[in-house]
């Protein structure tokens, strides 16, 4: 039986993306993303949890939108595949690390709400970005999709609205 492993996330860079280049040429873009949720524990009081995700971006296409527009604070909208890799450390022992792949054919990503999105910016007053289409690269090649709101990015609605099924 085959089986899926696709997760989505949509939440904060806690730093600007890590971009590593490897001797054949090809690189990675690294993203550490915060999604959190707000909750009441059973005093009634307001409570917040945040959970650190890793992203490992190897998809050319993907990578360079990352790196050109994501900084610390961008709101993002990322599709990939969780994946364990082990790795040893300076002591010989072995480790791993567990994290949302985005490759080549496989996976989205998409800017939400402005350019830059920073964690002091105002998201709120309809401020609309003139950055490209968000970049997106599934099945059997890369394609983009521009956002149809008048050529640029509302930051109120984004596309994202439309394609949450709930």
């Amino acid at each position: 039986m085959a089986g899926i492993n696709k997760v989505i996330i949509l939440g904060r860079l806690g730093r600007d993306p890590e971009v590593r280049n490897f001797q054949n040429g090809g690189k990675v873009v690294n993203l550490r993303i915060a999604t959190s949720e707000r909750y009441k524990d059973r005093e009634g009081n307001q409570q917040e949890r945040t959970e650190w995700h890793s992203v490992a971006i190897f998809n050319d296409r993907l990578g360079e939108v990352a790196e050109k527009y994501l900084r610390k604070g961008s709101e993002v909208y990322i599709e990939g595949q969780i994946e364990t890799r082990k790795w040893q450390d300076k002591d010989g022992q072995d480790r791993y690390t567990t994290e949302i792949v985005l490759r080549q054919y496989r996976g989205e990503l998409q800017l939400v709400g402005g350019r830059g999105g920073g964690a002091g910016d105002d998201m709120g007053g309809g401020y609309q970005d003139r950055a490209p289409a968000p970049a997106r690269s599934e099945g059997g090649g890369g394609s983009s999709r521009a956002p149809s709101r008048g050529g640029g990015w509302d930051s109120k609605k984004t596309d994202l609205d439309d394609e949450i099924p709930f």
